[in-house]
């Protein structure tokens, strides 16, 4: 995890909302480089939302977390291991984009905690594997059920049905901007 974004999703916050007129915004309608200042302000306001949800999104995850305590660290290494199947801790941290010896902790306590576990690699008998228990795939299941409901949840409570239809309607648009 790279902390380092919050910072930047703050600053990404305090642009979108202070009115200030930016040079993407100019009357003339044209952005920098040739962009118009509407897709500038798409952007720009789509990162601010899709940084707002996703650090909600994790506090929602974390809430689910807490019989356990897993740090930030542990969870993401935890949703790693359940990504990538079985991996080695160096890979891991690799991954991570951290040190293996800080790698090497997180992967104890989730060790201690029962969510993974460790066998050596059919490959290379030196190095080990670490795949998820039962209890970690019933940990990382839970924790996306919850995220799940409270996403749908908060889109019953918050919009009315036209604005859902909207938010469909937008998604279709932006799985475009993701294909090549």
């Amino acid at each position: 995890m790279d902390d380092s974004r919050d910072g930047a999703e703050g600053a990404d916050a305090a642009e979108a909302s202070s009115g200030a007129p930016r040079a993407a915004d100019a009357d003339d309608g044209h952005g920098v480089d040739g962009i118009s200042g509407s897709a500038a302000r798409a952007a720009r306001d789509l990162r601010v939302a899709f940084n707002r949800l996703r650090r909600r999104i994790r506090e929602v995850a974390e809430t689910e977390g807490e019989a356990q305590d897993l740090t930030p660290s542990q969870v993401s290494a935890l949703t790693l291991v359940s990504k990538s199947g079985a991996a080695t801790a160096s890979g891991l941290a690799a991954a991570e984009g951290v040190r293996p010896q800080s790698m090497a902790a997180t992967l104890a306590a989730l060790d201690q905690y029962g969510l993974i576990e460790r066998n050596p690699d059919p490959g290379d008998g030196r190095r080990q594997l670490v795949t998820l228990t039962d209890a970690g795939r019933e940990r990382i299941e839970g924790t996306r059920q919850a995220r799940a409901e409270w996403l749908a949840r908060a889109f019953e409570d918050r919009c009315t049905e036209a604005e859902r239809q909207t938010v469909i309607e937008a998604m279709a648009v932006l799985d475009r901007l993701t294909r090549p």
